[in-house]
């Protein structure tokens, strides 16, 4: 990349969303781009393929937020995860016990949960292949040209499990040109990051890109009083190698192939969480810092996930195209929870994720001026499986028993077949209209055991030093099912053209969540049906002359069908009785708007709003005693939904002698939200977040430095945990009233958000 073009970027981020994102026009040529000077900042041309076609974002009639890499650069993002602060009613968030486990929900939908056999409610894509567990979905950005945040319920052309939505991670296109780049970065808490990309041109039609990250960091706290020798006792911390690798074929101008293979291994430690309330089994007192644990748990963790992909691309005419994607996937993570966070055996659950997944996706595109239709099939096979030990020795002692341990595993097999078409067609010179469909058919099988083991049991061998595991299977079997479901999934809407720049829009669509088999199962019950959401949407996409964008959606939606794990009361504090059903009736209405104003030829301001409004309308349950039906709706809240959602940005570029500089300042605000549906113990108080960043590009050569400040306040807030705690119903505020649970401690842990920390980049392009 020569020094014109490397300024062409720079000019162009002058002028690029963070709201809605900037993607340059497709038709722009490099070539175009390095004689291209920027007299007059204006609203840029924003693409994306949300619809599985290259399409304007102002002509798309779906609720989108799209971020280019250079607005990812800019804003210094490093994690997919922070690309929620950008896209209101919008949750992505790192899990409780590790770094790269997702936690997504969008307009109050998603799942919580990451065990093996629970789906997943917002999909998860890298390049059109959708990524089925949320172990390693925490995506470190590289080689990226975008990401796109669809939401509402996307069910026709990306199928089940978005019913909530869509997050979208595009990896950057070769060019053909011989290019290398290199960034690293230090920052507070002894981050050290490096990352090297680059593309060489093979042949003249054939191209190898590659990317390579190495991303480290020292923990936020500590564990103490941690007995077991050998262990890292960093707790927050961070170690993080990812490869990706791509070759590229071009044989004839109407055939491209596409080859990826992407590796990612994270060894950062587990997360010990924060005792909100000191233990009752043991002495230590709640930790002075929020980052701070106790355990008696081995410290290590891994997030091994690897991924390959070949896509083939054959463009029949100008207006038609046939595209082949097929991709395996395969994760395995071993690690280490303590729920109690205690340096006793009093709750703690080692535990094994290991899955695997082969997908298939034929499609077809055809595009005129006034028709556009993409078809096709998919198929989907997938295998998860692990096992976990709640290993409850304090309480087996308090039996007379030398230990106990309740041992949970199993595989849950799923195959999914479906065929859909969509098509969006104009009527006349101002009205249009989109309608779609989707068949699926489902089919999962499950195997679970579950029992109790009178010792203290590890998932395999040397898990601790010196631990011999016992051979054969140590519980019984005692669900061994299978069943299947098929739905169609429709869409339609109509779109009116008020003006060259303003579009009107309304649709409905739904989507559902595949139906599942209970992985904790105790006894032989029967899968959970799909979750079903039914939405419906009016919006307005507008720019207002050539510094104005306002995109604003209105929204409804019912969420039928809630699969939910019902916790059933046993003997005692060992018993970890829970049956998954189809209890819940939710509702959730609410308004999001993404605005950019370009003030001046230096001076951009954007903004984006979410408000929701959503709540249980009914959740059934069955008393135990009585067997009788009955609702408890109003013990119930929407999980990690909060009302607000409000990001406002400035960026001011200006150019001096030096080079050019792009200063941003961002607040970003979340308000309160609840951790856990029912009865929730666990409840975030409204916070904002301060960002400030700035960005140098020389005049003289293709060298780029960032200086960025992350949550400037150090704000303290909640984004995961556990409650296994019984208020007093005379009471609940009184925690002195709390009755213990499940390995008869008061365990109430919170796990938190990062704190304020410092970057400075420095990264070349050859």
């Amino acid at each position: 990349m020569n020094n014109k073009s490397f300024r062409w970027k720079v000019l162009a981020l002058s002028v690029a969303t963070i709201c809605s994102g900037s993607v340059l026009a497709a038709e722009d040529t490099q070539e175009d781009q390095k004689d291209k000077k920027v007299k007059k900042a204006e609203i840029p041309v924003v693409t994306v393929t949300a619809r599985r076609s290259v399409e304007n974002l102002q002509e798309v009639p779906v609720a989108i937020t799209a971020l280019s890499d250079l607005e990812l650069e800019a804003n210094g993002v490093e994690l997919i995860t922070e690309v929620q602060r950008f896209s209101p009613n919008t949750t992505l968030q790192k899990s409780r016990g590790t770094n790269s486990t997702m936690t997504a929900f969008i307009r109050g939908v998603g799942q919580q949960d990451p065990l093996w056999g629970y789906e997943p409610g917002v999909g998860i894509y890298i390049d059109d292949v959708y990524i089925a567990r949320p172990q390693g979905a925490v995506l470190d950005i590289l080689n990226i040209e975008r990401v796109e945040v669809l939401r509402g319920p996307q069910g026709t052309l990306y199928g089940k499990n978005t019913i909530g939505g869509a997050v979208k991670y595009v990896t950057i296109e070769m060019t053909g040109d011989a290019e290398f780049g290199a960034r690293a970065t230090i920052g507070s808490f002894n981050q050290r990051d490096v990352k090297v990309t680059g593309q060489i041109p093979v042949a003249s039609n054939f191209y190898v890109g590659f990317g390579a990250a190495s991303l480290n960091r020292d923990g936020f706290g500590e564990f103490l009083e941690l007995d077991l020798p050998g262990q890292d006792l960093e707790n927050y911390h961070k170690d993080v190698a990812a490869t990706r690798l791509t070759m590229e074929y071009r044989p004839t101008e109407s055939l491209f192939f596409r080859a990826k293979w992407d590796k990612t291994v994270d060894d950062s430690n587990a997360k010990g969480g924060y005792r909100l309330l000191p233990s009752l089994l043991t002495n230590a007192p709640v930790p002075d810092s929020v980052y701070d644990s106790y355990t008696s748990l081995p410290t290590f963790n891994k997030v091994e996930v690897e991924g390959f992909s070949l896509t083939s691309e054959w463009l029949i005419d100008e207006n038609s195209s046939i595209k082949y994607i097929v991709a395996s996937r395969e994760n395995y993570s071993p690690t280490n929870i303590d729920f109690d966070n205690t340096a006793l055996r009093i709750f703690d659950v080692p535990a094994v994720y290991d899955d695997e997944q082969q997908t298939q996706e034929l499609q077809y595109n055809y595009s005129t001026d006034g028709l556009k239709v993409v078809a096709g099939y998919y198929y989907y096979n997938a295998e998860s499986c692990g096992v976990f030990d709640a290993i409850l020795e304090e309480y087996g002692q308090s039996l007379s028993l030398p230990s106990l341990t309740r041992e949970v595993s199993g595989c849950s097999h799923s195959q999914s077949n479906a065929v859909f078409a969509q098509t969006s067609f104009d009527l006349d010179e101002q009205w249009s209209m989109t309608a779609g469909i989707r068949y699926t058919k489902d089919e999962k099988a499950a195997v679970v055991r579950n029992g109790l083991v009178f010792a203290t049991v590890y998932p395999y061998s040397g898990w601790v030093p010196g631990y011999v595991r016992p051979a054969g299977e140590l519980v019984p079997v005692v669900l061994n099912d299978s069943d299947d479901w098929s739905r169609f999934t429709p869409r339609i809407g109509v779109e009116y053209q008020y003006s060259d720049d303003i579009m009107l829009f309304a649709s409905y669509a739904e989507g559902f969540k595949s139906g599942t088999f209970n992985p904790r199962a105790s006894t032989a019950e029967p899968a959970a049906d799909p979750e079903v959401v039914n939405s419906f949407e009016v919006g307005m996409k507008s720019d207002w002359g050539d510094n104005f964008r306002a995109n604003v959606t209105l929204f409804m939606l019912e969420h039928k069908d809630r699969q939910y794990i019902s916790v059933l009361p046993g003997d005692n504090a060992a018993d970890l009785n829970q049956r998954l059903g189809n209890i819940g009736l939710s509702e959730a209405s609410g308004l999001e708007a993404e605005l950019t104003y370009v003030a001046s030829d230096n001076l951009t301001l954007e903004a984006a709003f979410g408000y929701i409004d959503s709540d249980f309308k009914e959740v059934i349950d069955t008393d135990p005693n009585t067997g009788l039906p009955f609702d408890k709706s109003d013990r119930f809240t929407i999980a990690n939904t909060p009302d607000l959602t409000m990001n406002l940005n400035a960026k001011y570029v200006f150019e001096s002698s030096m080079g050019d500089f792009v200063v941003n300042g961002g607040y970003y605000y979340r308000g309160d939200y609840v951790l856990f549906e029912e009865d929730s113990l666990l409840t975030q108080d409204g916070y904002g977040l301060v960002n400030l960043g700035v960005n140098w590009y020389s005049n003289t050569s293709n060298l780029t430095v960032g200086l960025h400040i992350k949550n400037l306040t150090d704000e303290e807030y909640k984004i995961g945990g556990y409650q296994f705690v019984t208020p007093d119903p005379s009471d609940p505020t009184d925690i002195s009233l709390y009755t213990p649970g499940l390995g008869g401690d008061n365990t109430l842990i919170a796990y938190y958000g990062d704190p304020r920390t410092v970057s400075l980049s420095f990264g070349y392009q050859f």
